[in-house]
């Protein structure tokens, strides 16, 4: 099992900044990519950001030029900047971490979520 904690989320004004934080502990042997998603009320998950092993980087059209993914796989963290925030970030963001299992191929673990506010 790996486990997912975020932090960093909040209340903003439209136009700052935020940095959101994970760590994975746990049986973080294997785990080959980490991102983040978000959840806005009443919309499906969706891919923000995500990182593999060798440092490829892909992001979604809406946040591309405003948010910054970086970590280390190695180490299992994983960071989301996040400038220029928009209201329609408003979401919660989760934590997401890929692993290779041998029976199963990738697994997907995820946080409990951080949520993220963009007042107008």
């Amino acid at each position: 099992q790996v486990q997912l904690v975020e932090s960093g989320g909040g209340l903003v004004q439209a136009g700052g900044s935020l940095r959101l934080s994970c760590a994975a502990s746990g049986s973080i042997f294997s785990i080959n990519a980490m991102g983040w998603y978000r959840q806005a009320p009443g919309k499906q998950r969706e891919l923000v950001a995500r990182i593999s092993g060798g440092g490829g980087t892909d992001y979604a059209d809406s946040v591309k030029g405003r948010f910054t993914i970086s970590g280390d796989i190695a180490k299992n963290t994983v960071y989301l900047r996040m400038n220029n925030l928009k209201p329609e970030d408003t979401a919660v963001y989760f934590c997401n971490a890929a692993k290779w299992e041998t029976d199963k191929g990738n697994v997907y673990y995820w946080g409990k979520g951080t949520l993220v506010t963009v007042s107008s």
